[in-house]
């Protein structure tokens, strides 16, 4: 059974309420016939502006005492309810009825089946595929264009056509209308949907060899999944075409989903992740206090740091990050070894430096700015525990930091007392450490949204 729907507006889109249906009729087809039929005008409770009262013909007046959306809601969910909902252009009239249900707090759900699309595939090669020049081109009379009734009697004769089109075509005769219209990637976006659930985790987007192709990660996989196939982007939809599968890690856990996410882009190198591929970091900025005191900075290869900061996989974007925090904290180039110290560094000539290098700034004072940096890209704690959600009530999920290093994470009875490091250790999932994973936990560590914290 098919509910063929034609709507008209008070405006163009139905997003942020800058439209909304001023006119709606709804024809029950079983296949053979029109059996049932249902038409209204409907209150928009906004003002019809000249354009649309000039396309459809519908006034303010004529809608101020007609019923408001809500009152027509139980009609059209009891048209629709078991059927699938036909237009021309499909999404246009099935988005505006699916925005209006959800101002009602209602989620609208219903298969959708386009007279555009389908006789794109039983009419190859029109100049135009619009209502208007279709119907015309095959004979068929408007009674009404731009007016809910007319529009959709229209596309009732358009869809037994096409209906009568198909029993008759060698390619198409043997298949249901939804396999026609039905295309790979709704097959797979179907498949992929209800796979996957809407909760938080890291998610694997497999082609037909099951290899990984992408790797994401969510609160809710869902709807980060669902997105993936409203992309307009060439990258996106080069994946949706090599896309046949999905895996996924439930974490429970935000941070850990953040963590997890990076970690196995680098081990999988998917095709197309374009951040957090980078396995190979090759210098590191270090710090440390000098014979007099102050804070120093130095770039250094990666294998030969003692007292990191961070790491990069290049030296240039080492030497940016350091120019930056020069830059920001005013920060004299001598101690951060740019320069020797025999002598006045030269941001001091140009009073870019407040002079430590000559003797001239007091060590606390600098301390105090070059601190900024330490307190910006450094664990707050030396060793600590982090206790956040897990993947059920019955259970916390954790993550551990050493040294100032993330190493792993791991899950306990939410009921259980463990309070020593040891303790966790028992359950911990190391991690392949990387130092950006430090970079990603400081950054979701100034959110503070961990459940508790230990330090030892």
């Amino acid at each position: 059974m098919f509910a063929i729907i034609d709507i008209e507006t008070c405006g163009g889109t139905y997003e942020y309420k800058k439209g909304a249906i001023t006119e709606i009729c709804i024809l029950v087809h079983d296949g053979l016939q029109v059996v049932d039929k249902y038409t209204t005008l409907i209150n928009p409770q906004c003002h019809i502006t000249s354009f649309y009262r000039k396309l459809s013909g519908i006034t303010d007046e004529m809608v101020a005492d007609a019923p408001k959306f809500y009152e027509v809601a139980p009609k059209i969910l009891e048209m629709t309810e078991n059927r699938i909902f036909v237009a021309h252009n499909v999404s246009f009239d099935y988005n505006f009825i699916k925005a209006e249900f959800a101002s009602l707090g209602y989620k609208f759900k219903r298969e959708k089946l386009c007279t555009v699309r389908l006789a794109r595939k039983l009419l190859p090669g029109r100049i135009s595929y619009s209502l208007g020049h279709l119907c015309a081109s095959l004979g068929i009379d408007i009674e009404g264009r731009h007016r809910a009734e007319g529009d959709a009697v229209a596309t009732a004769q358009l869809f037994d056509l096409l209906l009568q089109l198909k029993s008759n075509d060698p390619q198409y005769k043997n298949m249901g209308i939804e396999g026609i219209m039905t295309r790979r990637i709704d097959k797979i976006k179907e498949y992929i949907l209800k796979k996957i659930p809407e909760e938080c985790g890291v998610y694997y987007f497999l082609d037909k060899d099951q290899n990984i192709i992408y790797i994401g990660k969510s609160l809710n996989m869902y709807n980060r999944a669902l997105s993936h196939f409203n992309t307009h982007e060439r990258k996106g939809k080069n994946m949706l075409n090599e896309l046949y599968n999905v895996d996924y890690v439930l974490t429970g856990s935000e941070v850990i989903a953040l963590l997890l996410e990076s970690e196995e882009i680098k081990k999988y190198k998917p095709k197309f992740n374009r951040s957090r591929v980078a396995d190979i970091f090759t210098h590191s900025i270090d710090w440390f206090y000098d014979e007099q005191g102050i804070i120093n900075f130095k770039i250094v290869p990666f294998d030969e740091s003692e007292n990191t900061l961070q790491s990069f996989t290049s030296i240039v974007s080492a030497r940016e990050r350091l120019d930056y925090w020069i830059d920001e904290h005013t920060l004299c180039v001598n101690h951060c070894g740019l320069t020797s110290k025999d002598s006045v560094c030269f941001n001091h000539h140009i009073k870019k430096c407040n002079g430590i290098c000559a003797g001239e700034e007091d060590v606390d004072v600098y301390n105090a700015r070059a601190g900024e940096v330490l307190k910006n890209y450094q664990m707050p704690d030396h060793n600590f525990i982090l206790i956040d959600r897990g993947r059920n009530n019955e259970e916390r999920s954790f993550i551990m930091v050493e040294n100032r290093h993330y190493t792993g994470y791991g899950y306990i009875d939410s009921s259980g007392t463990l309070n020593t490091p040891d303790d966790f250790k028992n359950y911990i999932i190391k991690a392949s450490y990387y130092p950006d994973a430090d970079v990603l936990l400081r950054g979701w560590l100034k959110r503070g949204r961990w459940l508790k914290k230990i330090t030892w």
